[in-house]
């Protein structure tokens, strides 16, 4: 009786890198486990190791699809997985995130990795063509985000007031950056520049929504000045909004967002979420109520942590 050939260790990685190419989640943590060579029951005892918590039983069922990583243990628990397994980090983060976009209803998905990837792509090119560093030289002392919903649903406006502190000599500027609702028209946006600066160069990309503006402020700040100034990006492009988050990728002091929505056009539902990057499911889910008085909703962070945070809505 002839003997089945075993695997070989190429095969093993093949699959693994492809599984961690295409997905989904089950498939990769199952190729990466056996490219491994551990039981279940060694996974469980190195993330006791890195301070988690979680069951030989959820491990077998995560392999398997039964269930999904969901909550902020959980979470934590496929970090260490990637570092116990000797994956690129993020790898099964953002395959979790992927398989979330899609939605068990006709309800669209927020913003997915993919486009979010693409925007910060994007972003980095416009950013190239103003001439503009990563590092703006300023430090966030507090950011208010006011944002308005129209009669249609749509995202009508963003106002954005900032306090600033310039941590180097010669900063004269700030480049502002908007992110249009899917299907938004970034070049029929205006700029408006509304106290302590200027409108200079606008630069946006048609296919992602991104717009980018300089604002060029009346004086050049020496290191440790701080500096107060306000604009405004008028949309209203798009289609129905549904949702509005504020990324960063350096922590920042005080954030604050505000939600406003017409008089004929009110959320039947309202939540805030963060997401601890792009490739990240989102968590921190807590509903909001609308203010019958002022139409509106809002969060605040004490001190803005890298990734990002929002508030989304459900119409009726």
């Amino acid at each position: 009786m002839p003997h089945a050939t075993p695997h070989t260790d190429t095969d093993t990685t093949a699959k693994l890198d492809s599984a961690l190419r295409g997905g989904p989640f089950h498939v990769a943590l199952r190729a990466a486990i056996a490219a491994r060579g551990l039981p279940l029951q060694r996974v469980q005892h190195h993330l006791s190791r890195h301070g988690v918590k979680v069951g030989v039983t959820s491990l077998s069922y995560w392999q398997q699809g039964a269930r999904r990583p969901q909550r902020a243990e959980s979470l934590r628990a496929v970090r260490a997985l990637e570092e116990i397994l000797e994956l690129p980090e993020e790898s099964l983060i953002r395959l979790l995130a992927e398989s979330d976009e899609q939605t068990p209803d006709d309800r669209p998905a927020g913003r997915s990795y993919r486009s979010l990837l693409e925007a910060s792509g994007v972003l980095a090119g416009l950013l190239a063509e103003l001439d503009a560093p990563r590092d703006s030289g300023l430090q966030t002392l507090g950011h208010h985000e006011r944002v308005r919903i129209g009669a249609h649903r749509e995202l009508a406006e963003r106002e954005s007031h900032h306090i600033v502190c310039a941590h180097r000599d010669g900063i004269d500027r700030f480049v502002a950056v908007h992110h249009g609702d899917p299907g938004s028209a970034p070049a029929r946006m205006t700029v408006h520049s509304l106290e302590n600066c200027r409108t200079g160069r606008v630069r946006w990309q048609q296919d992602t929504g991104v717009l980018a503006a300089e604002l060029l402020f009346d004086t050049r700040l020496r290191a440790g000045d701080t500096f107060l100034f306000r604009y405004a990006v008028e949309d209203g492009t798009a289609g129905v909004s549904r949702e509005y988050l504020h990324g960063t990728d350096s922590p920042g002091g005080q954030y604050a967002l505000q939600v406003c929505f017409d008089a004929g056009a009110l959320p039947a539902r309202c939540h805030r979420f963060t997401q601890h990057s792009a490739a990240a499911p989102r968590g921190g889910r807590q509903e909001l109520a609308v203010s019958a008085l002022h139409r509106s909703v809002h969060l605040v962070e004490p001190r803005v942590r890298s990734g990002y945070v929002g508030i989304g809505w459900d119409w009726d």
